[in-house]
C-alpha cells in the first residue's frame, strides 16, 4: 500500500493586529489552531480553505498570498499533514451562522498571546506558519495550479 499524507489547508487573517484563530474540541482535548481542514475530493486548494474559514469561523475570506507548505507529523500517530497555508483577508461574517461540529469559538488573538499558548496549538504548524507570515513569507497564487484531463 502506497502511503499518502493527508493534504489539509489553513487560513492565516490578520485584522488591526489580531489574528483570527479557532478553539477546537478534539481527542487531545482543546486546543487552539488557525481556521484549517482537509482539502476535499474535487475543490481546489483555494476553495478548501474559504470553505473551512467559513465553516469554522463564520467570515468569508478572500486568499492573497501562500505562507508556506508544511509537512508534519502527528505525535505518537502513523499520520503526516501537508498543509498549505494562506494568508489573505476577511471580507464579511455571517454572526448567525453555527460554526463546524467541535469548534468552540473563533476568537481573534494577536501574535504575543498566539506565541504564549503554544503548549495548546493544534500542530506545530500552526507557530511556524505564524512566524513565516509575520517575517514576510509570500509566495503568489499563481504558484497553484489545479491539471485536470
Amino acid at each position: 500500500m502506497q502511503w499518502k499524507p493527508n493534504t489539509t489547508v489553513a487560513a492565516i487573517i490578520e485584522q488591526e493586529g489580531r489574528f483570527l484563530m479557532v478553539r477546537e474540541d478534539t481527542a487531545d482535548g482543546i486546543r487552539l489552531n488557525q481556521p484549517a481542514g482537509h482539502l476535499e475530493r474535487g475543490e481546489t486548494l483555494l476553495d478548501a480553505v474559504r470553505r473551512e474559514v467559513l465553516e469554522e469561523t463564520a467570515w468569508h475570506f478572500v486568499p492573497q498570498a501562500l505562507v508556506g507548505v508544511y509537512l508534519a507529523d502527528r505525535a505518537g500517530s502513523n499520520i503526516t499533514y501537508l498543509r498549505f497555508a494562506f494568508c489573505g483577508s476577511p471580507l464579511a461574517e455571517e454572526p448567525d451562522r453555527a460554526l463546524d461540529d467541535g469548534i468552540l469559538a473563533a476568537v481573534w488573538m494577536t501574535a504575543e498571546e498566539i506565541r504564549a499558548s503554544a503548549a495548546l496549538h493544534r500542530s506545530p504548524a500552526v507557530l511556524a506558519s505564524l512566524e513565516d507570515y509575520l517575517a514576510g513569507q509570500r509566495l503568489p497564487l499563481t504558484a497553484l495550479r489545479r491539471l485536470t484531463p
